[in-house]
């Protein structure tokens, strides 16, 4: 998984681990639903490529 990331990819996704145990030490429920808030931005996003690969014949490849 991490090779398909590259560096910017890896960085990032650091980043926002790191944003999320900032929260946390602040406060557990914020920081719960921000990682909610963000879950349902990706799964949002996976299914907008979804459906624009599968508009150009692609429906398999992610």
């Amino acid at each position: 998984m991490f090779g398909k990331l590259g560096r910017t990819g890896f960085a990032g996704l650091l980043l926002l681990l790191g944003g999320l145990a900032v929260l946390a030490l602040e406060s557990l429920l914020i920081a719960g639903g921000v990682a909610l808030v963000l879950v349902g931005l990706l799964l949002v996003a996976k299914g907008l490529v979804g459906t624009m690969l599968s508009a150009f014949g692609m429906e398999g490849m992610f």
